[in-house]
């Protein structure tokens, strides 16, 4: 929200200088992101005087300026058709850095003639987009004077951050109104009268819609004359960063910035019949003031006549009813929407402007009427014309009801001592209405709370609008009493995510911090995707369904790297994934993916690509720094479809405790995911992993052999059915006291086995 220190102190009576507002402001929860002086970017352009504009000798297009400045007489070369004799211009002297493209003057030769500074045009001022001539100025202007103070670019300007509670304050009367509870400067007074109307409108209005639009006022104004809007009208625009359009168009956009209420003005000569509000049709399209078409479906409110949809309302109007510079006729629509529906219409068309940034975080209800009789007189001051009698359909909602405040719960809440007195004055600066109450337990205040807030719901909403305008400051710091910890605060199962990344991070891997969300492409790669996952309002089109597997969020990532040129990746991330809608259908799983080579050419030592046993190394390095029982586990291959079937296996305890899977991902997977060559890929789920038994509190009896380890070859035949696996497990079996350990070193196949 950007506004300037001269409007602000039209609605705030103060002497407080900018930095003072700005530290005001951000102690109220209003983060100043910066304030602009234009003053002195732009205090090298003075007003000078063309004393001759004479027609230069190499260049047909160009003219050979004279020039009077404060300072003496310059010569400038300049292109601009309307230089002329006597004209009263803007002067930029060498050395001066142009806004509008950031260029350094420096002294030049053009075409053979030697131009000593620059005369300069609204857009290389950065004022607007208009280049065809140079700034032409009043012959009043004095010689000398600057250009900032004489267009009003002189003033400050302050951009703030609004939360998304605090809609009142995306108007410049809502951050007065909470500057002056801050104490800097008193709220001026502001009345709206109502304009007398002299016909009735031939345009009606309705709302067909109740739950979209509670309430549609409008009145039609003819013979306005419409055209650019005033000069002090246009800076203030400028200054914030918006372009005048006309004078018809800028006053809306005075008074959504000025009173947080947007409005709406359409020819009157291109309505169809009555305006009213109403839900889209299904497939219905319409072409905005953007320039776009859009396709709306039945969830989205709009504004139609007989013809069909002329604005989506709330967020954009239609180009079709557009005013412009013929319009003789207007009809001023002022109208309150459902905060919900215009954000979801606003995500679903992705148009992003001032109207929808207001509506979706709650307009005041309680202006609608005053809001149009605000336009009315302003299209009447700025274009004339004749207004009818207001029309009004539907009704605002009710208000909300009084809550209760105990003065008492404030140092407990919040730690500062307000006397009952202080928070009655802040309130009621806010725009509450106050009355105290007596009770046994002593004073309640019932509090009334402005229409223009609809956050404050209760009592802690009412403490903190409190603490927030006495200031975070106040709040004493009080550390926090040691306390002993007899034990670990995390339990076994809590630690096992940060012991899990440890692992994984000391094997070389980088951890990815990915959304649950997937493509329901991809989720489909896992087998059937329960519909309960499916979102119903995704963030992106491309992020529509919960993942049921990790891999796929890492094979995205892999994918993105791949795209910038890094091949060879090895990511890993601790997350849950989920297999349904119930709790238990969520599971926590260390999850990782290879790619490329093991590790980076050297000359010093032969590199390879990644393979499935890389992926077996990293589930078990996970499993055996969660002191997982690996020992008693069988290594097996039936790992899940997504795996390549020959090149991959599982780690289980027991035919249903399945600890990990690992291998090389199938190829269907790997073109799926948009990647090249071998994949390999590991799950490791926590959530199925024994707990660790409790340790005993005295240490066992030292049990060590007096012999020294003997070691043996041994060589088996057994036939191809046999894994690896089963064979250890029949050796370490044979003899459990004797035998600590047994290892496959060699495998021989070939002719005479």
């Amino acid at each position: 929200m950007k506004f300037t220190l001269s409007w602000l102190k039209e609605h705030l009576e103060t002497d407080a200088s900018a930095a003072t507002i700005a530290d005001a402001l951000t102690d109220l929860g209003l983060e100043v992101e910066g304030i602009e002086d234009r003053a002195t970017a732009l205090a090298p352009f003075k007003v000078v005087h063309v004393i001759e504009a004479r027609p230069h000798p190499n260049a047909d297009k160009l003219r050979v300026c004279d020039v009077k400045t404060i300072d003496g007489r310059v010569q400038v070369v300049c292109g601009a058709p309307n230089a002329r004799t006597g004209m009263k211009a803007v002067f930029a002297p060498m050395g001066s850095t142009i806004p509008g493209n950031g260029m350094v003057l420096k002294p030049s030769q053009i075409r053979g003639v030697e131009s000593q500074g620059m005369l300069v045009s609204e857009r290389e001022m950065g004022l607007s987009d208009e280049h065809d001539g140079i700034i032409e100025l009043s012959l009043d202007a004095k010689i000398g004077d600057g250009f900032a103070s004489l267009m009003g670019l002189d003033d400050p300007v302050f951009d703030i951050a609004i939360t998304p509670n605090r809609g009142d304050c995306l108007a410049v009367r809502g951050i007065a109104r909470d500057l002056a509870a801050k104490g800097i400067g008193q709220l001026k007074p502001h009345v709206i009268n109502p304009v007398a109307g002299h016909f009735d409108s031939p345009i009606g209005v309705g709302t067909q819609a109740p739950e979209a639009c509670s309430i549609f006022a409008g009145r039609m104004v003819r013979g306005v004359r419409n055209g650019p809007s005033p000069e002090w009208l246009q800076r203030r625009l400028r200054a914030v960063g918006l372009r005048p359009i006309s004078a018809l168009v800028d006053i809306t956009n005075l008074l959504s910035l000025d009173r947080g209420r947007p409005l709406h003005v359409f020819d009157a000569a291109k309505v169809a019949g009555n305006l009213f509000a109403r839900l889209a049709h299904q497939g219905e399209q319409i072409e905005t003031l953007d320039g776009k078409s859009y396709v709306l479906d039945a969830e989205m409110c709009v504004i139609a006549d007989q013809s069909g949809a002329v604005g989506i309302a709330g967020i954009m109007g239609g180009i079709s009813t557009s005013v412009s510079d013929e319009t003789t006729d207007v009809f001023i629509e002022c109208a309150l929407f459902d905060p919900i529906l215009i954000a979801q219409t606003g995500r679903k068309t992705g148009i992003v402007s001032d109207a929808r940034q207001r509506f979706e975080r709650g307009v005041d209800p309680s202006f609608v009427i005053d809001g149009l009789e605000a336009a009315t007189q302003l299209v009447l001051d700025l274009c004339g014309g004749t207004p009818s009698h207001a029309l009004v359909a539907g009704s605002p909602p009710p208000t909300k009801p009084a809550l209760e405040l105990r003065p008492g719960r404030l140092l407990r809440l919040a730690g500062i001592d307000v006397t009952e007195g202080e928070a009655t004055r802040i309130l009621e600066a806010l725009g509450a209405k106050v009355t105290a109450l007596p009770t046994p337990q002593g004073s309640v205040l019932s509090v009334v709370p402005p229409s223009w807030r609809p956050d404050l719901h209760g009592e802690a909403d009412l403490i903190e609008e409190i603490v927030r305008v006495v200031g975070l400051s106040a709040i004493p710091s009080t550390p926090l009493p040691q306390l002993s910890v007899p034990r670990p605060a995390l339990t076994a199962r809590q630690a096992r995510p940060r012991i899990a990344r440890r692992a994984l991070a000391a094997r070389g891997m980088n951890e990815t911090v990915s959304f649950s969300f997937i493509p329901h492409e991809h989720a489909k790669l896992f087998g059937q995707v329960p519909q309960g996952v499916r979102l119903l309002n995704p963030i992106s089109a491309d992020l529509d369904t919960m993942r049921p597997n990790l891999l796929a969020s890492l094979g995205q990532a892999a994918m993105r790297n791949a795209k910038r040129a890094f091949d060879d990746v090895a990511l890993f991330e601790v997350a849950p994934q989920y297999a349904g809608i119930r709790a238990s259908d969520q599971s926590l799983v260390a999850a990782g993916i290879r790619r490329g080579l093991y590790h980076a050419r050297h000359w010093a030592k032969p590199t390879r690509e990644v393979d499935a046993y890389d992926a077996k190394a990293d589930a078990l390095a996970v499993l055996e720094a969660l002191k997982a029982p690996v020992s008693g586990a069988q290594i097996v291959a039936e790992a899940p479809h997504w795996y390549h079937p020959g090149r991959s296996g599982t780690l289980r305890l027991g035919p249903k405790v399945i600890l990990a899977h690992f291998g090389e991902l199938h190829p269907e997977f790997v073109m799926a995911m948009d990647l090249k060559g071998r994949i390999i890929g590991f799950e490791v789920f926590l959530d199925a992993l024994p707990d660790a038994k409790s340790r005993s509190r005295t240490r066992a009896k030292l049990d060590a052999a007096d012999l020294l380890p003997v070691v043996r070859d041994f060589a088996f035949l057994v036939s191809d059915a046999i894994s690896g696996d089963i064979m250890l497990r029949a050796v370490r079996s044979t003899d459990k006291a004797l035998i600590e350990d047994a290892r496959i070193f060699d495998v021989f196949t070939g002719e005479g086995v």
